[in-house]
């Protein structure tokens, strides 16, 4: 938190339709005095040296006043936040001189805007009527492409939410022309299939009206080969085997999202747009290998026992998958 003595520091504060805020009597052209001491957030008169800021606290509503003002006394706060003992409302800022302060794009009627034409708020693209979009044309939120609807799209033309593919209207497909969820291939109205044209679940062939296959046009779900062997074990059977649900325990993230509260300068300095997104995307330092070794010295001894109880188990293929030697 910063701390500063100074005769003038500019800034802008949002009012109630009333002048009011938290219940204390504004005006413009007049001074006022705290006489107790100031704590951001708690105590004394808050402003924003941005307009842009304020709405990062008050609602984004037209009806509300916006002024620009002068604290004469002592300052703290950090950097989008300030508050004072003494500060004087210098005059009030029509909405459409804060919508062209808030934004370095044009003809937005949101906030926070470096592109044009927007209606939401924290934009780099153009025509979005969402939030925090860097694409163009999203009425959904958080979205890097083009023409979405739903949110947290990079791809385009995407009603559904979390699709890196085009054309979705389901969620988090990284194919194209998805109405199911999860799919990286094409064409799926079912969920979780790496194939094209499938009504099934988690297939990796094609045209499969069944589930769990890597072949084509099948209606029926085949046994499952474990460790490159034959089993007449079922996805069914396999989906409520112990060593299975203890392996699914391991999380592994290849990357994580850092919020900008978070960030550190290094961080903030290596990844420029971060004003925009609010944050960035963080690669795991591990690799693969080396999160699951530190996953499977955290099992139990009972935990390892029922993991090599699944069929066929090779202890020299586990470890070429996982980088576990389980007789180490």
């Amino acid at each position: 938190m910063k701390e500063q003595n100074s005769e003038v520091v500019r800034g802008y504060k949002v009012f109630d339709e009333n002048w009011q805020c938290r219940g204390f009597q504004y005006e413009v052209g007049k001074t006022f005095t705290h006489g107790e001491q100031i704590e951001p957030c708690v105590s004394g008169f808050h402003f924003c040296p941005k307009v842009s800021d304020c709405f990062s606290y008050y609602s984004f509503d037209p009806r509300n006043k916006i002024a620009e003002v002068i604290a004469h006394g002592e300052v703290k706060g950090d950097d989008d936040k300030l508050v004072t003992d003494v500060i004087e409302i210098i005059r009030e800022v029509s909405w459409e001189e804060m919508l062209r302060l808030a934004n370095s794009g044009s003809n937005n009627s949101g906030h926070s805007n470096s592109g044009d034409f927007n209606s939401g708020d924290f934009n780099s693209g153009d025509f979005n009527s969402g939030d925090f979009n860097s694409g163009d044309f999203n009425s959904g939120h958080s979205n890097s492409g083009d023409f979405n609807s739903g949110h947290s799209n990079s791809g385009h033309s995407n009603s559904g939410d979390f699709n890196s593919g085009d054309f979705n209207s389901g969620h988090s497909n990284s194919g194209d022309f998805n109405s199911g969820d999860f799919n990286s291939g094409d064409f799926n109205s079912g969920h979780s299939n790496s194939g094209n044209f499938n009504s099934g679940n988690r297939n990796s062939g094609e045209w499969n009206v069944s589930d769990h296959n890597s072949g084509c046009f099948n209606t029926e779900t085949r046994p499952l080969h474990f460790f490159d062997k034959e089993t007449d074990i079922t996805w069914a059977d396999w989906y409520r085997h112990r060593g299975r649900y203890i392996l699914n325990s391991f999380l592994y993230r290849p990357t994580s999202w850092v919020w900008h509260d978070d960030m550190t300068d290094d961080e903030k300095a290596q990844n420029p747009h971060w004003e925009v997104t609010r944050g960035y995307l963080k690669r795991n330092q591990l690799s693969y290998k080396e999160a699951f070794q530190e996953f499977w010295n955290k099992l139990d001894e009972g935990e390892k026992a029922d993991v090599l109880t699944i069929p066929n188990f090779d202890a020299v293929k586990f470890e070429k998958i996982t980088g576990v030697n389980v007789h180490g």
